[in-house]
């Protein structure tokens, strides 16, 4: 027999109450994110990372910049006895002045005549001298009064000795071409480092909306947070004046500075000097017994040109009818086909560098070009780089920039105290703080992310310290990330 069937019977309720659609919720559009949340991370990083490895470079560069802010008064005191005399009658004739100079020094062309800016000063002379280094010359000093030397030291451009050594301590560190790559590698971050941290405070204080958060540090914090008030409030103060520092120095840096010297000069942007050429203006003939005057003799003797003509004093006089005040220095003429140079050099508030060329045969002014007439970007970019060597205000411009140092110094320091504060929670040794998280790169937009690449590829290329340091600084990432990922 088989098994009776069994029904299977419902025994819920039927239902009673009419069907409703489910609810649904209301569309909400998509909230934006903004273009500095987006943005924050890779800052953040790249801030992290030039913090971290460009810095040192930053430091050094301060050091050596505090050290040349004391450069003129050690100046003025260690050749006081070569730069002052003692005032007594008359000056002798610059000729013999450059005479007694050249007894002295017998080796080398004469480049430059200083003639002295007051009654106390001596005369300088400044010669070619294979025994100093490149780009650097030999002074001799000359009592114009009893045509006397007083000595002599090597000079670079206008600074004598301990003053042009600090010079080159500050430029490359005394390591020649080699060394000029710090300074460089400094100056093309430091505008850099300088924006993208004043970015990541405004970003931090931006829900505070007082100004005063921005520059006053948060004294009733603790720990690092306190370390980070007083680096960023620091980094406010000083921005304006790190990021004048960091131009300046790009304009004679080796590569960038070249890229800016092409610009200026597309641009016409660059300083003017009066035409030398004596055929410019008229025929050869017209001055070809110029070349007579200095030309065969000056083969034989290359100092022939300072007496032949008019010579020195002829051009000092024609200097001194034009205008020209002091300090005032005189250039000879390259060949006998060129002019003498008469140029102020006037570098502190108000400057002057009005220039005229003068025929070495009459006397006569042939060309002659203002500090007036100066295009307006080399006015500023003169202006600019006397503000960074402290030349442009006296001593409130030495201050100023003794006050930049010691908070790019202090900035720094508390930066990398900073690092070493994000250690783990009971680390030992030199275990340092975690870096910014990665993956900013990926973050962002493409279009963003396109521009961003055509930016950073453009400003590389012009400043190319800042490129190559860059690619440099992805290399280094990407091979952090590989590490930590097989770890």
């Amino acid at each position: 027999m088989t098994a009776p069937t069994q029904l299977r019977i419902n025994t819920a309720e039927p239902d009673t109450e009419p069907k409703t659609e489910p609810k649904t919720e209301p569309k909400t559009e998509p909230k934006t994110v903004g273009w500095w949340p987006t943005i924050r991370p890779l800052v953040l990083r790249v801030h992290f990372y030039a913090g971290v490895l460009v810095a040192p470079f930053i430091l050094v560069a301060s050091v050596t910049g505090l050290l040349y802010t004391i450069a003129p008064q050690v100046e003025q005191i260690a050749y006081h006895d070569l730069t002052h005399v003692t005032a007594a009658g008359k000056r002798l004739a610059l000729a013999d002045q450059v005479a007694a100079a050249r007894a002295s020094h017998p080796d080398g062309e004469i480049l430059r005549i200083d003639v002295p800016p007051a009654a106390d000063r001596s005369t300088r002379v400044v010669f070619t001298d294979e025994s100093v280094p490149a780009d650097y010359a030999m002074s001799v000093f000359v009592n114009p009064y009893t045509a006397g030397v007083e000595g002599q030291v090597r000079s670079y451009g206008q600074w004598l000795g301990f003053r042009a050594w600090l010079d080159e301590l500050h430029r490359n560190l005394h390591l020649g071409a080699v060394g000029r790559h710090y300074s460089e590698l400094a100056a093309s971050w430091l505008w850099v480092v300088a924006l993208g941290g004043l970015l990541l405070w405004i970003g931090r204080r931006r829900r505070d909306r007082r100004v005063r958060r921005l520059v006053t540090p948060d004294l009733a914090a603790a720990g690092r947070s306190r370390v980070m008030s007083w680096h960023a409030v620091i980094g406010v103060w000083v921005l304006l004046g790190v990021l004048a520092l960091s131009v300046s120095g790009l304009t004679w840096s080796r590569y960038a500075g070249a890229n800016i010297g092409d610009v200026r000069t597309a641009l016409s942007w660059t300083e003017p000097t009066p035409a030398t050429s004596l055929h410019t203006g008229g025929s050869a003939d017209e001055h070809a017994d110029h070349g007579s005057a200095g030309g065969a003799a000056g083969a034989a003797d290359p100092d022939a040109v300072l007496t032949a003509g008019v010579g020195a004093d002829g051009v000092l006089a024609a200097a001194r009818e034009a205008g020209l005040g002091d300090p005032l220095y005189l250039v000879p003429p390259a060949d006998g086909s060129s002019a003498w140079t008469a140029a102020e050099n006037k570098r502190d508030w108000p400057t002057a560098y009005d220039a005229i060329s003068v025929d070495p045969a009459t006397g006569k002014t042939l060309d002659r070009v203002d500090f007036a007439d100066w295009p307006v970007m080399a006015k500023l970019t003169d202006w600019v780089i006397g503000a960074h060597m402290g030349i442009l205000f006296g001593i409130v411009n030495q201050l100023a920039l003794a006050a930049l140092a010691i908070g790019l110094i202090v900035m720094t320091m508390l930066g990398y105290r900073m690092w070493w504060l994000r250690r783990p929670r009971g680390a030992g040794g030199l275990r340092f703080g975690r870096p910014a998280p990665r993956g900013a790169w990926r973050r962002l937009p493409w279009p963003m992310l396109v521009a961003l690449v055509a930016i950073i590829g453009v400003v590389g290329w012009f400043v190319p310290m800042l490129g190559v340091t860059l690619v440099g600084f992805l290399l280094v990432d990407a091979a952090l990330g590989a590490v930590g990922r097989r770890s």
